[in-house]
């Protein structure tokens, strides 16, 4: 019994020594196990999502600043419309001025015509009477009204085309 002993106490042995062996082993390869679950975990430092994802965050951000972009340029379009017809009414006005100033040198001279017809009519009429003075001095005063009148009707003529164009400018802005 102590032959039969003696062999499984050095089975024993090797046992153990082979199970010495295999934890000094599972040692050598555990002990690196914190660093390799470090390298092995996985960082994303892109996230990557899905393509559905993607188009609803795009379309809920359009459909938030839509609104506010639409808003923004309806007000920046009647800014616009509102410089433009500004500009229109400035053009007209100065081309009520231009008219008026050009007027205004045919005026002196058709009033110095009137002038110098009556000059010549009175040198006619220096011989008659009281009456002569008074259709001269009606003849002045009608050569006036023509000249006031024509005037009114350039000023309204040019103020007729003004509206004419302010017309034609809503009509194409509508």
């Amino acid at each position: 019994m102590a032959s039969s002993l003696a062999s499984s106490v050095s089975s024993l042995q090797s046992s153990l020594q082979l199970l010495d062996n295999s934890i000094s082993t599972l040692d050598e390869g555990v002990s690196d196990f914190p660093r390799l679950c470090k390298v092995l975990q996985t960082t994303r430092h892109f996230e990557l999502l899905p393509e559905p994802t993607l188009r609803e965050a795009q379309q809920s951000l359009s459909d938030e600043i839509s609104p506010s972009i639409a808003h923004l340029l309806s007000l920046a379009s009647n800014h616009v419309e509102k410089l433009a017809r500004r500009e229109e009414g400035l053009k007209a006005k100065c081309e009520l001025q231009e008219g008026r100033m050009s007027s205004q040198p045919e005026k002196r001279s058709s009033a110095s015509r009137a002038q110098a017809q009556g000059a010549s009519m009175r040198g006619q009429l220096a011989g008659s009477t009281s009456n002569a003075a008074s259709r001269a001095a009606e003849l002045r005063r009608l050569v006036q009204k023509k000249e006031r009148l024509k005037y009114a009707v350039e000023r309204l003529e040019l103020q007729s085309t003004q509206r004419e164009r302010q017309l034609r400018k809503s009509m194409a802005a509508q």
